[in-house]
């Protein structure tokens, strides 16, 4: 039934990944999918906060953060699972939705939190994703 399964998750918060990993590894485990990993590098933002730091800072960034994203799966991903990892630089739902665009995957399945007022007005990105993938996206809650 799902031959692709995107897990997106923050490697510096634990709720974001915590229940969902456990979820999708389940889920990879009963289908045969190829389980995608994508975690998501928040860009500079403007162009002139990125000029304060060092010319190859974002290749550095991207090596050290693809590295622990291999360590990740290595420890919280059980044995026999097809694993993609994939590391994203930009807004995170906005590079969620570009991955799943890239990879096509049967479903995403992400955690979030419970909203506060901010989240109403502005939306997380879980709301994001869910408004606007392309296939099915599972959410769970911490």
């Amino acid at each position: 039934m799902y031959k692709h399964i995107l897990l997106a998750i923050d490697l510096e918060d634990a709720h974001s990944w915590e229940k969902p990993v456990n979820t999708a590894s389940e889920y990879a485990k009963a289908f045969g999918s190829t389980l995608h990993v994508v975690t998501v590098v928040p860009d500079f933002g403007m162009s002139i906060v990125g000029s304060f730091f060092p010319a190859d800072y974002e290749k550095k960034m991207m090596e050290t953060i693809t590295q622990k994203l291999h360590a990740f799966a290595s420890e919280h991903v059980p044995d026999g699972i097809n694993v993609q990892h994939i590391v994203a630089l930009g807004s995170i739902y906005a590079e969620i939705l570009r991955v799943a665009a890239k990879i096509k995957p049967d479903l995403i399945v992400m955690g979030t939190h419970r909203p506060n007022m901010q989240d109403y007005l502005i939306g997380p990105n879980a709301a994001r994703v869910s408004r606007h993938a392309l296939c099915s996206v599972l959410i769970v809650r911490d």
